[in-house]
């Protein structure tokens, strides 16, 4: 029996869920879309991943709430290359967005994305500075004149260095 093609004009009737005041219709949605996005994401797939992948895109538009941008994205990571970046980057000065932006460029391979983080680094607040630097680092790029936060103390201790 032949798989049932997933329509893409039912992802964005999905999406609208994803905003609902009702938490469990809320959750159902969005449990629709990722098993969605898993589904059409498998090998051999590639233009029914195309289509799907061209709303989640359409849907992370400012016209919609944060919610459906959010998760969008993220599916976006999940399917897509380098034909969302742009979409995505635009969201590292939204600051209800940038730390999933973030997350997502982080993700997405290739040089785009990659150029992209580096654009958010130079653009980015003080206060998100690090956050960037931290991706950069993960995609193997130094970032000098940032310290490492991880390798900031967290807290006073006693121990000395050996040696002294």
């Amino acid at each position: 029996m032949a798989e049932q093609a997933i329509e893409p004009a039912a992802i964005g009737e999905l999406a609208k869920k994803l905003a609902d005041k009702d938490f469990e219709t809320a959750r159902a949605g969005k449990r629709q879309l990722w098993e969605m996005v898993r589904r059409v994401g498998r090998p051999g797939n590639e233009g029914q991943c195309r289509a799907v992948a061209g709303v989640l895109l359409r849907l992370t538009s400012e016209d919609q709430p944060v919610v459906v941008r959010r998760e969008c994205i993220w599916m976006l990571s999940e399917i897509a290359g380098e034909e969302c970046v742009g979409a995505v980057a635009a969201m590292l000065s939204e600051v209800a967005l940038r730390e999933d932006a973030r997350m997502v460029l982080e993700r997405l391979p290739g040089d785009k994305s990659l150029a992209a983080l580096r654009a958010g680094l130079a653009a980015a607040p003080p206060e998100f500075k690090a956050a960037v630097a931290v991706s950069l680092r993960i995609r193997g790029v130094e970032v000098p004149g940032l310290p490492d936060e991880k390798l900031k103390p967290c807290r006073q201790t006693r121990v000395k260095a050996a040696g002294r």
